[in-house]
């Protein structure tokens, strides 16, 4: 049995415990609260009157698949651009469980994150959340966590319109994808009419197939688009193919915030401060997940690049010296994301038989004064 004691305890889904006291064993929580009995034998870490959080969650970065150090500039394994649909392709076979950018992110107090392929690619492949602990990516990725990563705006029409490939427009954005999603459902319907014993097997079509779980709504599609008409191009493509699907960056999302409201989109914002580095980013500004939230808009908070994870708390204050509301910029690195990957039930608030995952800071999580004292995954102390 292990505690955490003499801190402020935010929970997230419950109760503020000014002065209150975690428990767990095995790798799950088993009490929180205050005035609470510790066994003996217990060994106890004193939290010193700092603030006790869920441990954070990154939902989009590409931690171990491009590397946070390259010594082949252009050839980080996170984009594969040989082909701008390419669903077959998996992060999971690219990540190198000794990024420097693991450590770097646990040491701020995160605990998991979730990484994907790049954006070069109009269909990038999948993506799976990594518990940040283990010494190989099968210990640290979380099974049944899978989502497919889309992408609009320039990033595919640069890579391959250069080349004077398709698509080199946004109109050819769009339509590539639509006809890749018109296949797969077709695809789909056959698979779907052969397992009721109608008709014959549909030849074998391994790019269709990666897609199947995604044009029946049955894997979450992670789109990437900055600009207020390529967003817009994102939900007109979810409604079109029922998916299930998220704006990832959502750059200019205060523009269209009304119709990402009405149309219950979640938006993951970010990287916030990086500054106009490319045309389709010349409308960010330090109020948008305010706007956002304050329309209605379930929102997570994200780093994108690697590293960068380590700095995100401190761009959240930023955000929150903005106007964003504290508790919600809480929600949007723990409770939120987790929701979104479907581990609502395990991680992402502190409860009893969730998985003990903790973050203790010394102050404001969310301070730059502030420093992350202990980092727990799984029951395990790791700092």
């Amino acid at each position: 049995m292990k505690a955490i004691t003499n801190g402020k305890i935010i929970t997230v889904t419950g109760p503020v415990y000014e002065n209150g006291t975690i428990l767990f064993e095995n790798g799950k929580i088993t009490a929180v609260g205050e005035n609470i009995e510790i066994p003996a034998g217990t060994e106890v870490f004193d939290a010193n009157g700092g603030i006790v959080t869920p441990g954070l969650i990154d939902i989009h970065t590409h931690i171990g698949v491009f590397g946070s150090v390259q010594t082949m500039p252009g050839a980080s394994d996170g984009n594969e651009r040989t082909d701008p649909i390419t669903p077959e392709v998996r992060a999971l076979d690219a990540i190198n469980p000794t990024d420097i950018a693991i450590s770097a992110a646990r040491e701020a107090g995160f605990t998991t994150i979730y990484t994907l392929p790049g954006s070069a690619n109009l269909i990038g492949g999948t993506g799976t959340a990594l518990k940040l602990r283990g010494h190989t990516a099968d210990e640290m990725i979380i099974p049944g966590t899978e989502m497919m990563k889309f992408a609009l705006g320039e990033n595919p029409r640069r890579v391959y319109g250069s080349n004077n490939r398709m698509p080199a427009t946004r109109m050819g954005n769009a339509a590539l994808i639509r006809k890749t999603l018109f296949e797969a459902k077709n695809y789909s319907d056959a698979l779907k009419k052969f397992e009721n014993g109608e008709g014959d097997k549909p030849k074998p079509d391994f790019k269709l197939d990666a897609l199947v779980p995604a044009i029946r709504g049955e894997m979450k599609c992670r789109i990437h688009a900055h600009r207020n008409d390529d967003i817009m191009t994102a939900v007109r493509l979810g409604k079109e193919f029922g998916l299930d699907f998220t704006v990832e960056h959502c750059t200019e999302g205060w523009r269209v915030k009304d119709v990402l409201a009405a149309e219950n989109v979640t938006c993951m914002v970010g990287p916030v401060m990086m500054g106009p580095l490319k045309e389709e980013m010349w409308g960010e500004r330090l109020d948008t997940a305010k706007q956002l939230v304050e329309a209605g808009v379930n929102i997570c908070l994200i780093a994108d690049m690697g590293y960068d994870t380590k700095w995100l708390p401190i761009k959240i204050g930023v955000l929150i010296r903005e106007g964003l509301d504290a508790e919600e910029a809480l929600k949007a690195v723990t409770i939120n994301p987790a929701r979104v990957m479907g581990l609502g039930d395990r991680i992402g608030s502190l409860e009893a038989g969730k998985d003990a995952d903790i973050a203790v800071f010394d102050g404001d999580p969310f301070s730059n004064m502030t420093k992350c004292i202990h980092t727990v995954i799984d029951g395990e102390i790791w700092q």
